[in-house]
């Protein structure tokens, strides 16, 4: 078997435009458009910046957990944590838009017992986090999202799509 060269992590230039393009659409459409990405589900998070407090919007890919979204800090494999995830660290809280729903949520990391499972389900469900994974020595995190009072249950069931 060949060992090919670690192919690097995109630029955070192109990850910014590709995000915010992204974002346009999925708002502008309420969802419609945006709101699958090859066949996985996609909500925006909107975080507010740790140092700017201004909001930062950025698409995700995500699972259900129970009453939980589950959401991966890969940032493609960059040595870094994405500004999103450093963020919610620090505010603990955002806001989600699946489709044309919005809602508060706050945020937590898994714990190290919860982490190994909803990383396979991640990785089953987007293999591209495994090779992200090998490409960073950090350990990408996954962070649970979970819907504050007065927030209404989205009509997406577990694979992202309406019943």
């Amino acid at each position: 078997m060949l060992d090919w060269p670690a192919v690097p992590p995109p630029r955070r230039s192109t990850i910014k435009a590709v995000s915010a393009f992204h974002r346009v659409i999925y708002r502008a459409t309420r969802g419609r458009l945006g709101r699958r990405l090859a066949d996985h589900p996609i909500l925006l998070l909107t975080t507010t910046g740790r140092l700017s407090g201004r909001p930062h919007t950025v698409p995700l890919l995500y699972l259900e957990e129970g009453d939980d979204l589950v959401v991966i800090a890969s940032f493609a494999g960059h040595p870094r944590h994405p500004a999103w995830y450093l963020n919610l660290q620090h505010h603990g809280c955002a806001v989600v838009q699946i489709d044309g729903d919005r809602f508060p949520v706050t945020a937590r990391e898994a714990t190290p017992e919860e982490r190994p499972r909803l990383w396979d389900r991640a990785v089953a469900e987007y293999s591209g986090y495994a090779a992200y994974q090998r490409r960073t020595a950090r350990l990408i995190p996954v962070v649970l999202l979970r819907r504050t009072s007065g927030g209404r249950r989205h009509a997406a069931n577990s694979s992202g799509t309406q019943p």
